[in-house]
């Protein structure tokens, strides 16, 4: 793979690593020789194309990942695993704020038509961005059922994303006064990951709308309780998730938004030094 990479002009040449000037050294592979630690060429061509293919002949030109924006902000999709006939939806929202939520709707026979399923307020700031790819099977069953189904979150999933189309780090996210704070369940969402759209359909000043806002218990939750206070600092200064998610780079030590929707406790006085 160095090698390929390398001939194609995919990766710098000219570095210093741990095995010297250049990356030639990656071209090579050991093996032991009567006792002693031998460097050989390595295969010039890749043994198994249906998982490792020349970059004369790639899986995909342009590769799995797609940047997706308009009125609901910036999110990147996964469509290498999704079917070209799977991945263009337009459908009604229907909006959760917490994972369970959502699985409940599904559960309770709900979800079962053409939907865009819309999770908010899992960002970096909500609730520290948590794992949400336990959504996915759900909605594998929705689209095996013959409906358009799509998945929009601020929130992150794993690499194994599934085969239905999920716009994901959706920045800014809707707890840092994101757009996807002012959807509501029925507004028609378009997902097309080919033209790099995502958007709402025939919905007039968005973001004239008033905000929403946590359920107090979702953020009590998301805030205290299980060393979750801990990181309250952490979140209120960290960047957005196109950003890397990072506290890193913080801007004079605060964040430009009041979170007013966190319950206060009774406990602290100013929970953000007090974390």
């Amino acid at each position: 793979m160095a090698r390929e990479l390398a001939a194609n002009g995919n990766i710098h040449t000219d570095v210093t690593t741990i095995m010297g000037k250049g990356v030639a050294a990656y071209f090579q592979e050991p093996s032991m020789v009567d006792g002693e630690l031998v460097w050989r060429d390595g295969v010039t061509e890749s043994l198994d194309r249906d998982i490792l293919r020349p970059a004369s002949d790639p899986f995909d030109r342009e590769g799995g990942l797609r940047l997706v924006q308009g009125d609901l902000g910036r999110a990147v999709i996964k469509i290498s695993a999704v079917k070209p006939e799977n991945r263009i939806v337009e459908a009604p929202a229907a909006v959760f704020e917490t994972q369970e939520d959502a699985l409940q709707a599904f559960k309770d026979g709900k979800l079962f038509r053409d939907v865009v399923v819309v999770l908010r307020f899992q960002g970096p700031k909500a609730n520290g961005m948590p794992e949400l790819h336990s959504l996915s099977p759900a909605l594998s069953v929705i689209q095996d059922r013959g409906f358009k189904v799509a998945f929009v979150t601020d929130g992150r999933m794993s690499g194994a994303s599934g085969k239905t189309p999920a716009a994901i780090h959706v920045s800014p996210e809707a707890l840092a006064g994101g757009p996807l704070a002012h959807i509501r369940d029925g507004d028609i969402i378009r997902l097309d990951p080919e033209a790099g759209v995502l958007t709402t359909v025939g919905v007039d000043d968005l973001t004239g709308r008033p905000r929403a806002t946590r359920s107090p218990a979702h953020a009590e939750g998301s805030s205290w309780g299980y060393g979750r206070e801990l990181f309250g600092a952490f979140r209120h200064v960290v960047t957005t998730a196109e950003e890397g998610a990072t506290v890193c780079f913080a801007v004079n030590g605060s964040s430009s938004v009041v979170h007013a929707d966190t319950p206060p406790n009774p406990n602290v006085v100013d929970r953000t030094v007090d974390a």
